[in-house]
């Protein structure tokens, strides 16, 4: 359940010598959400992370953190202590030591948070299980496959169970099947009440995912909102995929008032590009009828985060064709 904000960014600003990373951003992370950042290698994501929990101080403006069941928020900066515990952060890199076995690491990792060794053991079995990690527990770290060591570092940032996950490109160089295990593992861990933020390319899975998504731009916070909402606001029009035979598809074509919309022919489908599919279903089938054509497939494709995405980084408005 997303509740109050726990990070509330105040027009953070970063500079390498006279380059602008970051610029001006203003937003809040709300508490129990999967906040997902995206934008162009270079946008800035990674530098955002690292400002959010301290690890390198902002050019201008603040980072705030609201700790649980406290009444005062406080810079991130000034309390990196404080703030350390209530998050677990796994980069892109490895983070784990090579040469201790999974159970070792998570030892390792669990001494650094001082807790009892009692309350280690069992976050390890439990984070073992989760992790899908139990019978690889005394492999060492460097034997791991890929995919194995991706979930090994996010099982030593779970270890004393924080109130917050941040992952910067959880998924990158995995396959299919892998990042798909990856994000089922990340909607268990939010089911527990876990906030989580993260970075990544794989848009459209980001979009199943996410409460939210920021699309990061040449430094810039383009917009923050529901993946539904982004689509809605950059990118109205879906695509009507038909496919008839015998295909006369310009015949049909040429009979419809279709001033303005967007429409070709791919493979042996017509495609027609449009922000009202119903009105354009509408004309259609009756058309094909009219030609004799039989039809053999008809599908709706809505909008994805690529298109979003694109129609931003072209500089396009809301709602134009890309």
């Amino acid at each position: 359940m997303v509740g109050d904000a726990t990070f509330l960014v105040k027009g953070v600003t970063k500079y390498y010598g006279s380059r602008t990373i970051l610029d001006n951003l203003n937003f809040e992370i709300m508490r129990g959400e999967i906040l997902g950042f995206i934008g162009a290698s270079g946008a800035g994501k990674t530098t955002l992370l690292n400002i959010l929990v301290g690890f390198i101080p902002s050019s201008r403006g603040e980072v705030c953190f609201n700790p649980p069941g406290k009444k005062k928020e406080c810079r991130v900066i000034d309390n990196q202590r404080l703030v350390a515990g209530y998050y677990g952060f796994a980069s892109q890199h490895p983070s784990f030591y090579e040469k201790l076995t999974v159970i070792e690491n998570l030892r390792y990792f669990g001494s650094m948070y001082n807790l009892a060794p009692e309350t280690i053991e069992r976050n390890a079995q439990t984070l073992l299980h989760l992790m899908s990690l139990k019978s690889h527990a005394h492999l060492l770290g460097q034997h791991l496959s890929g995919g194995m060591q991706r979930r090994l570092d996010i099982a030593c940032a779970l270890i004393h169970n924080p109130h917050i996950l941040i992952l910067d490109e959880p998924t990158a160089d995995l396959d299919p099947v892998l990042r798909n295990h990856i994000w089922e593992v990340i909607k268990k861990i939010n089911a527990r009440g876990t906030t989580v933020i993260l970075s990544s390319h794989h848009l459209n899975e980001l979009d199943a995912l996410c409460n939210r998504i920021a699309i990061i731009k040449d430094g810039k916070l383009i917009d923050i909102d529901s993946p539904e909402r982004l689509k809605h606001k950059y990118y109205r029009q879906q695509e009507v995929m038909i496919e008839s035979f015998p295909g006369n598809y310009e015949k049909i074509i040429a009979g419809l008032d279709l001033k303005g919309v967007m429409h070709k022919k791919e493979g042996t489908h017509l495609i027609i590009r449009t922000e009202k599919p119903e009105d354009i279903l509408g004309k259609i089938i009756p058309a094909l009828k009219h030609h004799g054509e039989s039809l053999l497939d008809l599908q709706l494709v809505k909008p994805n985060l690529d298109n979003v995405f694109v129609t931003i980084y072209k500089d396009k408005k809301p709602g134009r064709d890309v």
